[in-house]
């Protein structure tokens, strides 16, 4: 019974997030109530506290869905037992455009935060959670470049913050485009050679030099 009633919470908890994924995607956050995606989802309002304090957690819950399948080359490219540190992240990032571009799910919840998501007061908390997202997501890429040197993927002088926070921004900025204007180039098709520009401005910027 209890085996039951865990497996029925973790139903409806995929349920609410189903439904808060096409009331976003639809509406935008802000204009979305959790009476909406209460709803959609065939629940109660109380149903959804019960899984998420708020509509930040639902939006925060979305993102971590999909970070788990590229957990593991990220993982590979911070470790200093990694022999090809530079060749873990360029597959990463290859298999993230291919991911965005091909995988509806992905898509529509990368445009959600990309492009849906205002930081009214309602998502203060999330605005500090992405925050905090951004630097820990620079302080790893300036792991895996560290690696990157020391194997002598990268030149010796690289500096390494400034590099760390210039890939960051171009990727998010291929992604953010994309999104907007997705007819206007195939992030999938030439995903490896968008992924190269980026590496090759770390291999190649004076300005990134210390």
């Amino acid at each position: 019974m209890v085996r039951r009633t865990k497996e029925e919470a973790q139903v409806t908890r995929s349920q609410i997030l189903e439904a808060a994924e096409q009331a976003f995607y639809e509406r935008g956050v802000a204009r979305t109530t959790l009476a909406d995606i209460a709803t959609i989802a065939g629940v109660t309002r109380g149903a959804i506290y019960w899984h998420f304090s708020n509509k930040a957690d639902l939006v925060q819950a979305m993102l971590d869905s999909l970070q788990e399948p590229l957990e593991q080359l990220a993982q590979a490219s911070e470790s200093e037992d990694e022999e090809d540190p530079l060749g873990c992240m360029k597959k990463l990032l290859i298999h993230l455009f291919h991911q965005i571009a091909l995988d509806p799910k992905t898509r529509r919840i990368n445009e959600i935060l990309f492009h849906k998501c205002e930081f009214t007061d309602e998502m203060c908390d999330f605005r500090r959670q992405r925050q905090a997202s951004a630097l820990e997501c620079n302080d790893r890429i300036g792991v895996a470049l560290n690696n990157a040197v020391r194997k002598g993927q990268l030149p010796e002088n690289l500096d390494i913050v400034r590099a760390s926070i210039t890939l960051h921004a171009y990727i998010d900025g291929m992604i953010g485009q994309w999104l907007l204007i997705p007819d206007s180039y195939s992030l999938s098709q030439h995903a490896e050679q968008w992924v190269e520009a980026g590496l090759d401005m770390l291999r190649l910027s004076p300005a990134l030099r210390n």
